[in-house]
């Protein structure tokens, strides 16, 4: 099945109507149960090609790893923002996501004229932006922050993992998959992982360990 690349095409309209540092931000972790949501924001050099820039989700890890070394080398600036499984907790995971995403865009060195969003808007920018229906497919900028903000997230789940291997976070990256599932019905949750967020299969599809997650009280 073809992956389709993300192009300029959306920017290169808007530089032609005077915008000139336009960056793209995305977010990833948005749907996992474990670790932080980060968003990345990048603005391109007009004038680098870097090939092969599409969704971070249809890119392998080692094509992710090679593209971001290439973004981070040739692009005018990028930058990254977390926000930990507390915060989620606290303000949801929407605005969560929206907060990581102005915090990036904010720390950009630097600071772009326009902002180019897959799908949102962000709350209280200071400068123009535009929210793009399936951004990450189609710009190459937004593209380029989903792959940024993947690998650093990435990386530090795999870090977390280092210091808790009993949940897998180095294979699942904190998603939901039935072995991250089974990991978290057997110990519990861990302080990487969101309390807000308690899938209806954690419970209606896995046999869990006496004492653990049954509890009515669990992940809440």
């Amino acid at each position: 099945m073809p992956r389709p690349l993300a192009t300029r095409t959306i920017e290169n309209v808007l530089r032609r109507m005077g915008f000139v540092r336009i960056a793209g931000s995305d977010e990833v972790g948005r749907g996992c149960l474990a670790g932080p949501v980060m968003a990345g924001a990048v603005i391109l050099d007009p004038d680098v090609h870097i090939p092969g820039l599409r969704d971070s989700k249809l890119l392998t890890a080692p094509e992710r790893e090679r593209l971001c070394d290439q973004i981070k080398r040739h692009c005018l600036g990028w930058s990254v923002a977390v926000v930990e499984p507390g915060e989620i907790d606290r303000l949801n995971i929407h605005r969560a996501s929206l907060q990581a995403m102005r915090a990036a865009v904010m720390a950009l060195i630097p600071l772009p004229d326009l902002v180019l969003v897959d799908a949102f808007r962000i709350p209280d920018l200071m400068m123009a932006q535009r929210g793009i229906i399936h951004g990450d497919v189609r710009c190459a900028a937004i593209a380029a922050a989903s792959i940024v903000a993947k690998v650093v997230r990435d990386t530090l789940m795999c870090q977390l993992h280092a210091t808790d291997p009993r949940y897998g976070f180095d294979r699942h990256k904190g998603y939901a998959t039935r072995d991250h599932l089974h990991a978290v019905s057997r110990f519990g949750y861990s302080p990487a992982h969101r309390r807000s967020f308690r899938p209806a299969s954690l419970f209606d599809t896995i046999e869990c360990a006496p004492g653990s997650a049954e509890d009515p009280s669990f992940g809440r």
